[in-house]
């Protein structure tokens, strides 16, 4: 009987193993259920992804990586079978040998074939199979594409199935960029180095694998974005981990309030909560203040880990039930010590900086770095932009509470606002127990009675008498037989109350219920739970007010008058002034994130595109109170004082003095001479096509890639493409000016007939500038969404990588498209876009 084949007899024959690192391959038991993927640059970038099976790496060749996006279908060409002990393979193979280049071992973990199927089921050509890696997970498939004549490799495609784990476009292979076992860049693979060298530590990437966000992300770059000081607080500022403070409260509305002045959030079914840090300890206080860091100890464990001196985080505290918040079961997690998960959604100080002035949108986007995304007791509360509507359908289409929308400028107030507002999806709200029914069955109780306060005591509400289980019930009536007292606690109907128990009202009890009555009194209530977190004191009847109209607008609304509306400002097209100034108005909310609260230069065309255009970074005392200074040192040791905003009455007033574009420094106001940012403006020559620009740009993006930094492209609205890299704000001005200088002559220095690193027209012909120029104290860059004086009215606009791949010009949108671009910067093809927490590598 002739022997079985040796499955890696074609792995061993493609290598010298005197020459190259990789193991040999022999066959060796393993789990069984091993999969792993290995970042290979060779003759071209491509990821390895390998399946354990029948003792050996099944493997496939994908050539763009994987995606998260479900409709994104990546060529996986089949390889060679792998011997199992390539699993923890990483290195350099040596060049002129098979696979000659980097290898990076960038993912690991088990796979599982779907219920119902098998790994057999890959000589059928497709499998359906889950992942549970540090990356990639969820559900994933693998379908074989119908073979061509002359073939010689079988060619799959791999793609996400839609589920919980499925997110944005690229964020997996754009943002992935260190080895899951040694932390390591491509390049420090490749040179060799056996740990991670950065400046200040490891580059800390957000990623997005593996953590489902109930939305979309939005914020600043580098963990730090544009903040000032505090200037609107009264009293003293927050002091995190010595004193609660006040948390701001939301108020109840019976519609979702529309357009880009507002934000939307996912409103959870649990106990609200400030998390309080300070010298590497954590407290956990309830709305009221009370110190429950006992009751949600696993929380503040997770909390004290994270990588801050000092700050105070509101959230809401959660436990699950078939994958939904859900509040009986936090009661039984916080009875039994069960699993409780805190969704961070506020960030009111840091390191000592009071935060409470600065908008929603900038605290939201200093708290999200600082969530991490393998954490499951700690979760970033994401948000949506123009599709509230659309997020409360599906809130309530899941079963779900509500969602609460927040004006996206609007500061932290500690008090219930209109800034703040809730939609629920049921009739719930909390009771106060003011007395109980006996039961004729012997049971604990017929029904319990509820007050509301009023005045100076309490108001008939009705009763309750479902949603007890027997356990409920008995330890209900102990604290009630505590409580009892001899005279009504309420006037009541008497046949409604006939032989009632009355109690000191102290329990305060969440119900949910049909309707109420004219009178005040519910219909068809069902216990929920008891919430010890609220006084009785604090609970009042609590009636959806109408939306009031003026929060119903489609953009935000703005204390700035503009004159001359109708006046033509890009007169190649019927934009006017008007126009201009409710675009900004619209987009405030997207804008404001990375051009608010930093030094900006004006473009101003008092007189239309067509006249005279000029710049202008200092205040002339001219634009009003909504645009403001910030002092800054010049060269010379003077001071002067240049521009800022922080809100749309701030963009639109510098409209009303003529402005067209807005651009910003590479740092905010809070950190000015740590910059936030890198931005290389790749900028081509005129007789270049567009499609040579995009290849530059991915290029670009590659060669960050090896040295760790994730970048992201943006449509400059002109004729290029801006490579935008997000730093933490740590290396100051000389060390980054340093490093893009180095880092684009280094691009040019390589490719000569492509690149240029200089200004000189004359060496420009045929090639594509890398502008990193705008890298150095004082430069500045377009912002993201500001429009540029250019025929059209064209604006500078995000995109995503897979995107930009099929983008035609640089102008591809404009002020027209104000509507669209709010919609899509909700869409997953930006999710996460200018977001990583990551430092300048040490080269």
């Amino acid at each position: 009987m002739a022997d079985a084949p040796d499955p890696l007899a074609l792995y061993n024959a493609k290598r010298n193993f005197a020459k190259t690192a990789e193991p040999a391959g022999t066959l060796a038991p393993g789990n069984g259920n091993s999969f792993m993927v290995q970042k290979h640059d060779a003759t071209r970038l491509h990821w390895d992804f390998r399946l354990e099976i029948d003792g050996v790496l099944k493997s496939w060749a994908v050539t763009r990586g994987p995606s998260l996006d479900p409709g994104e279908k990546r060529l996986a060409v089949r390889t060679e079978d792998h011997p199992l002990s390539y699993a923890t393979f990483e290195g350099s193979i040596p060049a002129g040998e098979y696979g000659g280049g980097t290898v990076m071992l960038w993912d690991r973990g088990t796979w599982s074939p779907i219920k119902g199927k098998s790994a057999k089921d890959l000589d059928k050509g497709h499998l359906h199979f889950v992942l549970e890696g540090e990356r990639m997970k969820g559900e994933w498939l693998l379908i074989r594409l119908k073979p061509r004549a002359k073939e010689k490799r079988e060619n799959w495609l791999l793609r996400k199935i839609d589920d919980a784990a499925a997110g944005g476009t690229d964020v997996l292979v754009e943002e992935a960029l260190t080895s899951v076992s040694t932390g390591r860049t491509m390049v420090e693979i490749a040179e060799g180095k056996s740990s991670p060298a950065r400046g200040g530590g490891p580059a800390k990437l957000v990623e997005g694998a593996g953590r489902k966000r109930t939305t979309r992300r939005k914020g600043d770059a580098g963990g730090s974005p544009p903040s000032t000081p505090a200037k609107r607080r009264r009293g003293p500022p927050p002091r995190a981990g010595e004193e609660f403070q006040e948390l701001q409260l939301c108020t109840l509305v019976d519609a979702v309030p529309s357009g880009s002045a507002w934000l939307h959030e996912v409103k959870y079914d649990g106990y609200r909560a400030l998390v309080s840090l300070a010298n590497g300890k954590a407290k956990v206080f309830t709305r009221s203040g009370l110190d429950w860091t006992d009751k949600f100890a696993a929380i503040a464990e997770a909390a004290a880990k994270l990588p801050v001196k000092s700050a105070l985080i509101d959230g809401e505290i959660v436990a699950f039930k078939n994958g939904h918040p859900d509040f009986s079961t936090l009661k039984d997690a916080i009875s039994s010590g069960g699993d409780m998960t805190f969704f961070a959604f506020d960030l009111l100080a840091l390191d000592g900086e009071d935060l409470t002035a600065l908008s929603n949108l900038d605290r939201k986007a200093r708290l999200e770095p600082l969530i991490p995304a393998d954490e499951d007791r700690l979760r970033y509360s994401d948000h949506v932009f123009g599709a509230g509507e659309q997020l409360f359908e599906t809130m309530c289409r899941e079963g779900l509470e509500g969602i609460v929308s927040k004006r996206a400028d609007a500061p932290y107030l500690g008090k219930r606002t209109k800034a703040w507002l809730k939609v629920k999806c049921t009739h719930r709200q909390e009771f106060v127990i003011v007395g109980w029914l006996p039961s004729d069955k012997k049971r604990g109780f017929k029904s319990l009675l509820l007050g509301v306060r009023e005045g100076k005591g309490y108001r008939y509400a009705g009763k309750v008498g479902t949603g007890f289980d027997q356990a409920v019930m008995d330890d209900l009536r102990d604290r009630l037989d505590a409580l009892d007292r001899k005279t009504p606690t309420v006037d009541a109907p008497k046949a409604a109350v006939r032989g009632a128990k009355w109690v000191t009202p102290k329990l305060v009890a969440e119900i949910a219920f049909a309707e109420v009555t004219p009178d005040g009194v519910l219909r068809h209530s069902s216990f929920i739970g008891l919430r010890e977190d609220k006084a009785a004191k604090d609970v009042v009847a609590e009636t959806p007010a109408p939306l009031p109209a003026a929060e119903e607008s489609a953009a935000p609304v703005t204390t700035v008058t503009v004159s001359s509306r109708d006046r033509l400002i890009f007169e190649d097209s019927d934009v006017t002034k008007g126009d201009l100034a409710d675009y900004y108005a619209a987009v405030s909310g997207i804008m404001l994130p990375f051009a608010g609260n930093r030094p900006i230069s004006l473009v101003r065309c008092p007189q239309g595109r067509s006249r005279a255009c000029f710049f202008q970074k200092h205040d002339a005392g001219s634009f009003g109170d909504a645009v403001h200074k910030v002092p800054i040192r010049e060269k010379d040791g003077s001071t002067e004082d240049y521009l800022y905003v922080d809100d749309a009455d701030g963009l639109v007033a510098c409209v009303q003095m003529g402005t067209i574009e807005f651009h910003g420094w590479g740092s905010s106001n809070a950190t000015l001479e740590k910059p936030d940012r890198l931005v290389f403006d790749l900028d081509p020559d005129e007789g270049l096509d567009f499609g040579d620009t995009k290849t530059a740009a991915e290029h670009l993006k590659n060669q960050l890639a090896e040295l760790g930094l994730v970048s992201f492209p943006m449509l400059s609205g002109g004729k290029g493409v801006h490579v935008v890299v997000p730093l933490t704000p740590q290396a100051e001005w000389p060390a980054v000016k340093d490093f893009a200088d180095r880092f684009a002559r280094a691009l040019a220095g390589a490719e000569p007939e492509r690149f240029v690193a200089t200004m000189a027209k004359a060496k420009r012909k045929g090639r594509i500038f890398i502008d990193w120029l705008r890298n150095q104290r004082g430069a500045t860059a377009v912002m993201p969404y500001s429009a540029r004086a250019r025929a059209g009215a064209p604006v500078a606009a995000p995109v995503s990588w897979s995107e930009l791949r099929d983008i035609e010009t640089a102008a591809r949108w404009g002020v027209r498209d104000g509507a669209e671009l709010i919609e899509r910067s909700g869409s997953r093809g930006l999710e996460g876009w200018g977001v990583a927490d990551q430092v300048l590598p040490d080269l």
